[in-house]
């Protein structure tokens, strides 16, 4: 491995080794679909509903991550991204489910999908069981291929149905989210040896696969568990 050893960002290694997963997502219909605004209604509806009870349990992880930093400012940083999720995301996405004919109820009795159980399942047991870096690589590409996505999809918002979902994402908030997890992920690494890096590129590996997987549990409306 090179990366924090060999003088690049170790995050851009971890995108580069997980090229050919980011590049699918980009490339699903789904994504695709929300790009060209010929998305299909329903399958939106039902991302944003399955997205709210994700969004749940990753306040979970992040408040995990709160816990467990090792310094005040990561403390401090992993509660403001909490609390932003728990706030302005989630209220994003009750407006979304208004916009789109999704009542409250819906949202509150929703019930996770195998797939976006298996996700956050993964993500929370790396938070309570792997260490501090793991937890960090886990969450890595839950921003920051959010913020890839939504950067991609920025010149195709006009006249565009779901211009308010990408722009949420390509917008300078959550640009500098990602920026900063792909830092912290950074800073991290340059302190491990190879199988502690090793173990960093298996958990971000995991992860961009669930995100991939996500997308796609969205695109064959997948059924609830």
């Amino acid at each position: 491995m090179t990366g924090a050893s060999g003088g690049g960002r170790y995050s851009d290694e971890l995108r580069s080794l997980a090229s050919g997963i980011w590049e699918a997502q980009h490339a699903h219909p789904f994504v695709r679909g929300i790009g060209g605004g010929t998305l299909d209604a329903e399958r939106f509806r039902h991302f944003v509903r399955q997205d709210y009870v994700f969004l749940i349990e990753y306040s979970r992880l992040l408040s995990l991550a709160c816990a467990r930093a090792p310094q005040l400012t990561w403390m401090r940083r992993f509660a403001e991204l909490a609390a932003a999720t728990l706030g302005d995301e989630m209220d994003m996405h009750r407006e979304f489910a208004t916009t789109w004919g999704i009542t409250a109820e819906e949202l509150q009795y929703e019930r996770a999908t195998a797939t976006s159980r298996g996700y956050t399942d993964f993500l929370l047991r790396t938070a309570a069981l792997g260490d501090y870096a793991e937890l960090v690589s886990a969450l890595l590409p839950c921003i920051w291929g959010y913020a890839e996505v939504g950067r991609s999809l920025a010149p195709w918002t006009k006249d565009n149905p779901y211009a308010a979902w990408i722009e949420t994402y390509a917008g300078p908030d959550f640009q500098g989210q990602a920026g900063w997890c792909r830092a912290l992920t950074d800073e991290l690494a340059s302190g491990l040896d190879e199988s502690g890096r090793a173990r960093m590129l298996e958990a971000f590996l995991q992860s961009s696969r669930h995100e991939l997987a996500f997308f796609d549990m969205a695109w064959r409306l997948e059924s609830q568990a």
